[in-house]
Order: C-alpha cells, then structure tokens, then sequence
C-alpha cells in the first residue's frame, strides 16, 4: 500500500472537501485512513436513491453519532440537495463530514449549499514521486502518475479507457455541450498545446467553434480538475514580456493518450515536452500540498528571445527544464537573463545528467534528485 502525501488532519477539527479527478486515490485513501467510519458512496444505485429521494435520511442517521464523528460521503456532487443536512448537522450536532468528489463544478451550477466557509477545500492529484518506492521516471513520462496506470504492466489499454469512458464521456456531459465532435476536437488541441502559452483564437480556428466557446471550453476542464493554467510571471524590470497563460492536463499520461504517443524515447521532442510536462505537474501539487504561499508561474519574453520554465514565488527560484543529459551554456539563457532583472534568485536546471553540479552559478540537478530534494524541502 503506498504511503500518500495528503494530509487530512484538519478533519480533528473541521470538516473537508476532497476534490480530484476519477482514479487519483480519494477513496481509497479515505477508507485506509478512516477504516471505521460511516461511509456514504453515491456511486452504488441503491445508495443514491435512497438519499436522492429523502436527503433527511442522512439527517435523521447521523443524529445517532456523537459528536466530533467522522462521516465521508463520496461522490456528493450527485445529490446537492444533501449539503442542506450537512451543514445543519455540522453546525448543530458538531459531526465532521468528508465531502468527496471530482469536482465542484456541477454543484455550482445547481446553486449548491457549499457550506460557507464551513468546510475546508483539499484537492488529491495523481500519485507524485515522493510517494512510489523506486521511481520509474520513464514510466512517469510515458504513462503518468494515475495509481492505475503508473501500477500496472500494462498502462496502455488502461489509459485509452480511462480517455474514453472518463474524459470523453463525463466531461463532455459534464460541460452540457451541443457539438459533442467540437468539444472532443478541442480535448485533442488542448493536448497538442499541453505546455505551451494558450492563443484562444488559434484554438477555435482549429475547432471550427469561437473564441467565447473554447474559453469556455478550457473553464470546464479546468473546473473538473481535467486541467490547469500556469500564469505568465507578469513582475517587469526592463524586458516585455508575454501574459498569456500556458495550460497543462492534470496528467502526462492523459495527453500521451489522447496523442496516440507512447512509447516516447529520450533524446525526441516528444519526450522533452512530457518530461517538462511531469515536472511542472510535480511542481504544482508539491506547493499545493505543502501549503506553500508561493505561486507557480513561467517567464518568457515578448521577443521569444528568453523564456524558463518555472518561477517560484517572487522570484525566489528560477527553473528550466531540460531533457538532456549534458546541460551547455546554451542551456542556461533564459536563466541568466532572468536573473539580471532578478538577483538573488536561485537559479536551476532540470536534466536527465547523472550527478548534480554548479555551472557558472546554476544548480545542474538530475530530475530524480531534484525531485527527492523538492519533497524534502530542500531546493526552496
């Protein structure tokens, strides 16, 4: 059983909404921490009718528990009608509940009570580095970091239906849309663009739809936990530079699927953009899970003379990502001129070398290094 990185001790005294997409780990994380606690699962049919037609039911068992119990309920998003009970049983029986789901975004919609404040938000991502003994990260660039993928022999049958039955499926019902073909030529763009700044006109030009609709488009996955944006780090010194946002799936795993692009080799391009891929994905959920008051965000300059991958905070760390295991001069531009608008910046390379070192004042690290250190609390 791996080890999640997670923490969920707030629950002692408040209560949580665990979000994240399907297959990240949420309920199996929540039965192996909480083992004894009433669990609630909308998913099963007989489940959700009975509370779908009286939610009071769930207000009427739960005044049997003493207070400061814990009771999960997955999946709540399919009956919104139940954060009513809720929240009256938080408020006057002091019951610590466990809201999980994949997203928030269906409840929104409905006008959902979300508790006001009364539960606290925890978002769950694919497994990280830190939590699999022997890190495979070939197998991590090719497949990604679901549990069910990145663990099994055979990830690839597992990923296409995943795409299929999950994205293809879910979300597009989810987003309530009228071109079924539109919105899925869209999740294969949105995956060709995975890593680079998103130009919302080229987009819809390649869809066949408009402007308002990809933005909106882009809005769904990213409020279904499918996908986020890393903004343009926008503090100015002397250089223009570019504000628009980059996008990135959830998983690397996903946009080697939808692209039919695996096995991905090192030395390709295709593999560089995957590995810049995992990186950056490892980099959100360590400052999301570490409660980090930094910001992830990326420069790059009007001229496209200069761009890094990663800037952390205000400029406390600078990181460029290279899949190549002999990093040159050439390699550190970005970042040097970074740091001439920026001193006192740490600046660092990501790479596939085989040992660390200092090269005309950048840290050269080994992506399995880096990534150990990165969980340590080590780098920044």
């Amino acid at each position: 059983m791996l080890q999640r990185y997670i923490r969920l001790e707030e629950i002692a005294e408040d209560s949580l909404f665990l979000w994240g997409p399907r297959q990240t780990g949420k309920s199996t994380l929540l039965k192996e921490l909480f083992p004894q606690a009433p669990y609630y699962d909308l998913l099963k049919s007989e489940v959700f009718n009975r509370y779908n037609l009286r939610p009071e039911r769930l207000r009427e068992e739960c005044m049997m528990f003493e207070e400061g119990q814990i009771v999960i309920i997955d999946e709540v998003q399919k009956i919104p009608k139940l954060l009513d009970e809720v929240q009256w049983l938080i408020v006057n029986r002091g019951i610590h509940f466990i809201l999980c789901g994949s997203s928030a975004r269906k409840l929104k919609r409905a006008g959902a009570n979300l508790l006001g404040g009364r539960a606290l938000r925890k978002v769950m991502y694919p497994l990280v580095s830190k939590e699999i003994p022997d890190f495979d990260l070939d197998k991590a660039v090719n497949y990604g970091m679901l549990p069910r993928h990145y663990l099994t022999a055979n990830p690839v049958k597992r990923l296409q239906a995943y795409v299929g039955d999950y994205l293809q499926q879910e979300i597009i019902a989810e987003a309530l849309v009228r071109n079924l073909d539109s919105f899925t030529r869209f999740m294969e763009v949105a995956a060709i663009s995975d890593g680079e700044m998103v130009n919302f006109t080229k987009v819809a030009s390649e869809c066949g739809v408009s402007s308002k609709t990809v933005k909106e488009y882009f809005s769904i996955i990213q409020e279904t936990l499918v996908g986020f944006f890393v903004p343009a780090y926008t503090k100015t010194v002397k250089r223009r530079i570019q504000v628009s946002p980059k996008f990135y799936y959830f998983d690397i795993g996903v946009v080697n699927s939808i692209l039919h692009r695996a096995p991905l080799n090192r030395g390709t391009a295709e593999y560089g953009h995957a590995f810049e891929h995992l990186i950056i994905q490892e980099l959100a959920a360590y400052l999301d899970y570490s409660e980090s008051a930094h910001r992830l965000s990326f420069w790059h300059t009007l001229n496209n003379a200069y761009e890094v991958d990663a800037v952390i905070g205000d400029a406390v760390a600078a990181i460029e990502i290279k899949s190549s295991e002999n990093i040159t001069s050439s390699h550190l531009k970005g970042l040097k001129a970074f740091s001439e608008e920026h001193s006192g910046c740490k600046l660092m390379v990501v790479s596939l070398e085989e040992r660390p070192r200092m090269m005309n004042g950048v840290e050269i690290w080994p992506a399995k290094e880096f990534l150990s250190r990165l969980w340590a609390h080590k780098l920044f």
